[in-house]
């Protein structure tokens, strides 16, 4: 992968972790949803900004993925989406103030190696 590659598969992961903050701030907002409200909270999706915006996020990193895909192979790209994971976990440890385990940590060393593995000519 080269570097405007990267670069562009980077914008895709980093607009996704983006999107998924954005949902979870939108389900914070929405609230529980139980077997008595479920409808209620679909619908409520759509008023929810947080949620739309996090779905326009969603889309538009799967443009930015389609456009990494015009230049990367599948076998080299998918496999290094898996750095959204990183991120939104980071996220979450700043933002939501979710704790990080000494788990996660061995998971994201497990995952930055992988993506290096995979990405690396």
């Amino acid at each position: 992968m080269t570097l405007p590659e990267f670069l562009l598969f980077l914008a895709a992961v980093l607009v996704s972790s983006g999107g998924q903050a954005l949902l979870k701030l939108g389900a914070l907002k929405l609230g529980p949803v139980e077997a008595g409200n479920a409808i209620e909270k679909v619908f409520n999706i759509l008023r929810t900004p947080e949620l739309l915006l996090g779905l326009a996020f969603y889309g538009i990193s799967a443009v930015l993925f389609i456009l990494v895909l015009t230049r990367v192979k599948l076998t080299v790209a998918a496999p290094a989406v898996s750095l959204t994971y990183v991120f939104s976990v980071l996220i979450g440890y700043f933002f939501f103030k979710e704790p990080i385990s000494t788990r996660h940590l061995i998971g994201f060393g497990l995952i930055i190696c992988g993506v290096i593995l995979v990405v690396k000519r």
